[in-house]
C-alpha cells in the first residue's frame, strides 16, 4: 500500500552525515521543517503539511532508524546531538539558512536540541507534546535532579520487551494490548479517537513499523543495576539518547538570538506527563510496578511542570513563548485535533514572521 498523500513528494537528500528521506511539497515559501517522535516516522505529519497555508514551504524527515532513512547507529551519550546535528546537515544540503522548526514528542527534544546548539538558524520554534529537557524518567522536580547518579529508571531497559518483540516482529494485527496498533490507539491517542480517513490509522501502524529495533536504535543497549528498578542507561540507541544522564537541555536561557517558542500540548497525554504511564517511578507509585522503594528514593518525573519550568527561565532571560493546551487529545494533537492544532502552529509562525 503506498502510504503516501496525493501531493506529497518522497525523496532522499544525501547530506555529509546521511542520505536522509525527506517528505514535502514542491512549492516555494519559508521552510517549515517537521521532525516525528520516537517510534514514527514523517508519515505522521502529512496532513499537517497539507494543511499548511501556501506561503510555508513544510518539510518533513525522517529521523536516523525510522522511516526511509538510513538505519545508523545513535550514540547515546551524546543525548539527542545525532538526530540535531542530522537535521542541521539536512538544512546544509537544503541551503536553509534559517527555517521554522516544529517537533513532536522525542521531534521536539530534536529541535531544542538544534536551537540550542545553532539558534541563528531557526526562526520559529513549535514543541509538540515535547519530551523534558531532562529526558525521559529518572529525575525528579522541577530542575530535574536525579533520582540516582547513576540515571537508574530510564533508558533502554524501560521499554516494554514485548511491545519491542512485536514491533520487531512487524505485527498488524491489534490483537494484544502491546501491539503497536494497540500502543497507537491506548498511548498516542486520546482512548476512542478515530481517524477521519480509516486508511489513516494503517498509515500510522506502517510508520511505526519502520522503527529499526536492536541495541543500537530503540530501544538501544539494556543494563541492570542494584537500584530501583534495576535498570541503567547504556550508551547506544533511543531511549538511551533521552536519559537525563545524557540529556539535559535545560540551558536555553543562554543561547542567542532567541526565537519565539510555542508549546502546544494534548490535555490527555499519558506518555509525556506530570503522571506519565511510561515513567517508571509513577507506574511503582500506583502499584503497577512491583518493588516501588517509595517518592524519596524513586519519585515520579514531572514532565510538563519539567518543560514549563525551562521555557519560563527562558522568557525570564528575554526570550518568549506560549504554552496552549488542545481539550480532548493526547499525545498527538496533530493528528487528533487537526483544525485546531493548525491553527495554533500557523498563528505562532505568523508571529514569528512578524
Amino acid at each position: 500500500m503506498n502510504h503516501l498523500s496525493p501531493s506529497v513528494v518522497s525523496e532522499h537528500v544525501d547530506t555529509d552525515r546521511l542520505r536522509a528521506r525527506l517528505l514535502h511539497l514542491d512549492r516555494a515559501g519559508e521552510a517549515v521543517v517537521f521532525v516525528h517522535g520516537n517510534v514514527s516516522s514523517a508519515l505522521f505529519w502529512q496532513r499537517t503539511m497539507l494543511a499548511l497555508p501556501e506561503r510555508y514551504r513544510p518539510l518533513a524527515v525522517d529521523l536516523r532508524g525510522f522511516g526511509d532513512s538510513p538505519r545508523e547507529a545513535v550514540d547515546a551519550r551524546r543525548g539527542l546531538g545525532d538526530y540535531a546535528d542530522d537535521v542541521r546537515a539536512l538544512l546544509d544540503a537544503l541551503d536553509l539558512d534559517r527555517a521554522h522548526l516544529v517537533g513532536w514528542s522525542m521531534g521536539g527534544g530534536v529541535v531544542t536540541r538544534l536551537l540550542r546548539d545553532t539558534p541563528g538558524r531557526v526562526r520559529s520554534l513549535t514543541l509538540v507534546n515535547p519530551v523534558s529537557p531532562y529526558g525521559f524518567g529518572g529525575t525528579h522536580g522541577v530542575d530535574g535532579a536525579l533520582n540516582d547518579p547513576s540515571g537508574a529508571g530510564s533508558g533502554g531497559g524501560c521499554a516494554n520487551p514485548d511491545f519491542v518483540s512485536r514491533l520487531a516482529a512487524a505485527d498488524r494485527s491489534g490483537e494484544a494490548p502491546t501491539s503497536p496498533r494497540q500502543v497507537l490507539l491506548g498511548a498516542y491517542v486520546r482512548p476512542g479517537w478515530t481517524p477521519e480517513d480509516p486508511a489513516d490509522l494503517d498509515t500510522y501502524v506502517e510508520s511505526m513499523l519502520s522503527t529499526a529495533v536492536g541495541e543500537a536504535h530503540y530501544p538501544g543497549d539494556v543494563r541492570q543495576g542494584p537500584v530501583w528498578p534495576g535498570v541503567l542507561p547504556g550508551d547506544q540507541g533511543v531511549l538511551n539518547a533521552m536519559s537525563p544522564v545524557h540529556c539535559r537541555l535545560d540551558d536555553l536561557h543562554t543561547i542567542a538570538p532567541k526565537p519565539p517558542i510555542r508549546w502546544i500540548r494534548g490535555a490527555d497525554d499519558v506518555i509525556v506527563s506530570d503522571t506519565s504511564l511510561h515513567d517508571l517511578a509513577y507506574l511503582g507509585s500506583i502499584g503497577a510496578v512491583e518493588g516501588w522503594p517509595g517518592a524519596d528514593a524513586a519519585p515520579p518525573q514531572p514532565m510538563v511542570a519539567q518543560t514549563r519550568h525551562v521555557l519560563d527561565a527562558y522568557a525570564a532571560a528575554g526570550g518568549a513563548y506560549t504554552e496552549h493546551v488542545v481539550e480532548g487529545a493526547g499525545h498527538s494533537p496533530q493528528i487528533e485535533r487537526p483544525e485546531e492544532f493548525l491553527d495554533l502552529l500557523v498563528s505562532g509562525l505568523e508571529t514569528a514572521d512578524g
